[in-house]
């Protein structure tokens, strides 16, 4: 790969601002420009990086110059394509923003497709929908594609289908030195590893290709239930044991005012179940049957539905300012876990506190933990918790609240999923990647990107020794 240029400046001064104008066709937006903060503002509010210029390409030739020049100055380089990562903005430095590459190409006959890193997850499971198909992603619809399959892709169809990374055919990618790649099981073969799980260490994706599922009608949507420590273990429990075409993801949290959900409940600690079963029609009333009996629902929205309405319509206003953290564990909550998940969520003083609980295993767990770069295959559950505030002045309050949940919930077996980390600090990388990953990702990190271009993520620094005691 050779040795990388000295750089120029540790900041972009104007002649570099200017070069980038000069050398891509999409517009590039400074302080300087009105609308600034609207461009360097990404989903989660209060992670208000403040970078020096905002590179919104129009086509893949706009790449390699940013690139070059990020390079060449040294200065911080944040990939965006939906903005909903804390590492889609940083400060001083340039931001990459891929959400204006959103060509999209659907063969339903060979039930692929090929989408660039801005296609959001709502867009691209309509437009498969149309054809009956889909592939499994997270569960917003306004995640970009670019962020959300490289971490893996935990979604409403994770033990069907498995993590999105499983559907993952071929990358198209540009590397720290400019070299245009197409990855794939056989071509950069250790690339093609890396990048499912590894996230954006090592390049810049333009194209992804993707494997489709035949998808008929599912039967889900939303079911309310009031929360106890039986609801809580009871339903977790029945999402267990139900068979892989049912996946679930439950927030347990207070009762927001819901259609249909009577107005003395509203405020109450509830469990928002949003689950779907992707199997034959006719069975799902008795593969719901356990999780009605639990309790008498607060709102029953279940019902036959298109795949893609599992999304809820996207609001660009909505800016959720929240702490979280999230952690895997090999247990299910049983009644005392659960009473004490609520006594927690009770003494937060944050606007919403929110514990979300994801059941895993199924087609997710049946693919060797060493196949790809996710190693958390055989985990039991995820379990995030999040406290929703509006004063800064609040932040550090909870952030403790957050931390000490995952003290005391977490098994003795550490785990996060990429995706989730937010500024949980540098330690907890090697609850992402245990040892043997780490080492693995390190060493390519260092064949393809061994000046750590690509730093602003959660990073794996070339060759770089594993940060924490994991070794699962």
């Amino acid at each position: 790969m050779g040795k990388a240029p000295t750089p120029l400046a540790a900041t972009l001064d104007t002649a570099a601002v200017t070069a980038l104008r000069r050398l891509v066709t999409g517009r590039v937006i400074t302080p300087t420009d009105h609308d600034y903060d609207r461009a360097r503002r990404i989903f989660f509010d209060g992670y208000e990086g403040r970078p020096a210029a905002i590179v919104r390409v129009v086509d893949v030739e706009d790449v390699p110059p940013v690139l070059d020049i990020a390079r060449r100055t040294g200065v911080p380089l944040a990939i965006r394509s939906g903005g909903h990562s804390v590492h889609a903005v940083c400060d001083d430095g340039i931001v990459l923003d891929l959400s204006g590459l959103r060509a999209l190409d659907i063969v339903p006959e060979s039930r692929t497709a090929a989408a660039q890193p801005g296609v959001t997850a709502a867009q691209y499971t309509n437009a498969a929908g149309a054809f009956g198909l889909a592939t499994s992603f997270g569960d917003t619809g306004s995640v970009g594609l670019g962020g959300l399959v490289l971490g893996g892709g935990i979604g409403f169809l994770v033990r069907k289908h498995g993590l999105t990374i499983d559907d993952l055919i071929a990358v198209e990618m540009i590397t720290s030195s400019g070299d245009r790649l197409r990855i794939d099981a056989d071509s950069h073969a250790d690339l093609f590893w890396a990048l499912r799980g590894g996230g954006g260490n090592f390049g810049v994706v333009t194209r992804l290709h993707l494997r489709l599922h035949r998808v008929a009608p599912i039967v889900g949507g939303t079911l309310v239930l009031p929360a106890t420590p039986a609801t809580i273990a009871g339903f977790l429990a029945a999402a267990d044991s139900a068979p892989d075409e049912l996946s679930t993801k439950v927030n347990v949290m207070p009762i927001p005012p819901l259609p249909g959900v009577p107005e003395e409940h509203h405020g109450r600690m509830g469990l928002l179940a949003t689950m779907v079963f992707a199997g034959d029609v006719g069975s799902a009333e008795s593969i719901y049957a356990p999780f009605r009996a639990l309790a008498t629902p607060l709102a029953d929205l279940i019902h036959t539905m298109p795949y893609a309405q599992i999304f809820e319509p996207d609001d660009e206003n909505y800016h959720p300012r929240a702490m979280s953290r999230t952690f895997f564990t090999d247990e299910l909550l049983d009644e005392t876990k659960a009473e004490a998940l609520l006594a927690h969520l009770g003494s937060s003083t944050a606007l919403v506190p929110v514990a979300q609980l994801r059941v895993l295993g199924g087609a997710m767990a049946q693919v060797a933990e060493d196949a790809t770069a996710f190693a958390h295959r055989g985990r039991k559950m995820m379990i995030s918790v999040a406290a929703v505030h509006e004063s800064p002045d609040e932040t550090d309050t909870h952030r403790s609240w957050a931390d000490n949940f995952v003290a005391e919930q977490r098994s003795s077996q550490p785990g996060a999923y990429v995706n989730f980390l937010y500024d949980d600090g540098p330690d907890r990388r090697g609850e992402a990647y245990p040892r043997r990953t780490w080492d693995r990702l390190a060493r390519i990190k260092q064949r393809y990107d061994p000046t750590n271009l690509f730093r602003v993520n959660v990073n794996i620094p070339p060759g770089a020794a594993h940060p924490g005691p994991s070794d699962r």
